[in-house]
């Protein structure tokens, strides 16, 4: 337990670290802090996710722990669908957002910091976050683009897709597990540089984010607050339970079991806004889903702890 309250302290150090830069007008505006983002972006977390996966047991970036997070995710996803048709009955870009804020997991921003921090690996991460690019970006797209006419939506639809799926993070990631699988032990003057650059990523990742909270007000949407709070609910206690249940299905026990368990309990990803704001279907609800979870994750994740004895 005081292993995971050390790792939420850092993180809670460097978030508040950027909140007081913001504060105090060192970091002014979105303009300055979206370049800490875009360095993290085109460079330091693929050089992070390179050095983690390729350094990593193949057994672990391969473990049934990839196929409970997939399952865990269609579940919760279907969760929000049934709860939106029976309550909301909202159109189906507007509960697509509402689905993917509900199991789409930040596996970027804070799913690093976690999973290098509580689980003492980065290894889990890079699979799921290949896996919600390749297979859940695509769905998520195909439905903000129903109805659409003409083949400007399309190729809107296909350049996003294409962003995600040529991305850095992902050809980082998927380059890292090339090294890993094939054995290939590249010398210190590649990997070296690659870990000195891959150690700017979380730091550049949180204090942005921290930077971001000033100018953030949540709930002030009465239209959109039922659907906000039902999916932070769903993302916070149901996807975790729901992954903790795959879990004991599927055989997994100790340290799977728990980052299993860890990583569905990760907030929505900020993904899930990027695709409600372009295509300018169900913004505040992804907007505010986004945030809620961030903060009520950490408390998820504590009280997961806690039950595992970690």
């Amino acid at each position: 337990m005081q292993g995971v309250l050390t790792g939420f302290a850092i993180i809670f150090a460097v978030i508040a670290t950027g909140y007081l830069l913001a504060r105090t007008g060192v970091i002014n505006g979105d303009r300055e802090r979206l370049v800490l983002n875009r360095i993290a972006f085109y460079a330091a977390t693929p050089a992070l996710l390179f050095t983690v996966v390729a350094e990593s047991d193949p057994a672990q970036l391969l473990s049934p722990v990839i196929v409970v997070s997939f399952l865990a995710t269609l579940l919760t996803a279907a969760v929000y669908c049934v709860v939106s048709v029976l309550f909301f009955r909202a159109d189906l870009p507007r509960t697509a957002i509402g689905a993917a804020a509900s199991a789409y997991v930040n596996s970027n921003n804070i799913g690093l910091p976690v999973s290098m921090y509580v689980l003492g690996t980065g290894a889990y991460v890079a699979p799921v976050l290949v896996m919600q690019m390749v297979v859940f970006a695509p769905l998520i797209l195909a439905a903000l683009t129903s109805g659409g006419q003409g083949r400007s939506r399309a190729s809107k639809s296909w350049g996003a897709l294409k962003g995600s799926l040529l991305s850095p993070i992902v050809l980082g990631s998927i380059a890292g597990l090339f090294v890993c699988l094939s054995g290939v032990r590249l010398p210190a003057v590649v990997m070296e540089p690659a870990g000195i650059l891959g150690g700017a990523s979380i730091p550049l990742i949180l204090i942005s984010f921290g930077a971001s909270l000033p100018a953030t007000r949540v709930l002030t949407s009465r239209a959109d607050r039922a659907g906000v709070l039902t999916a932070t609910g769903i993302k916070i206690a149901v996807m975790p339970v729901l992954a903790w249940l795959i879990g004991l299905g599927a055989g997994l026990s100790g340290d799977q079991l728990y980052a299993a368990v860890i990583l569905a309990a990760l907030p929505t990803a900020q993904n899930v806004y990027n695709y409600a704001a372009t295509y300018r279907k169900g913004e505040i609800l992804a907007r505010d889903t986004v945030f809620l979870s961030t903060f009520l994750a950490l408390l998820s994740m504590l009280a997961i702890a806690l039950v595992f004895g970690r």
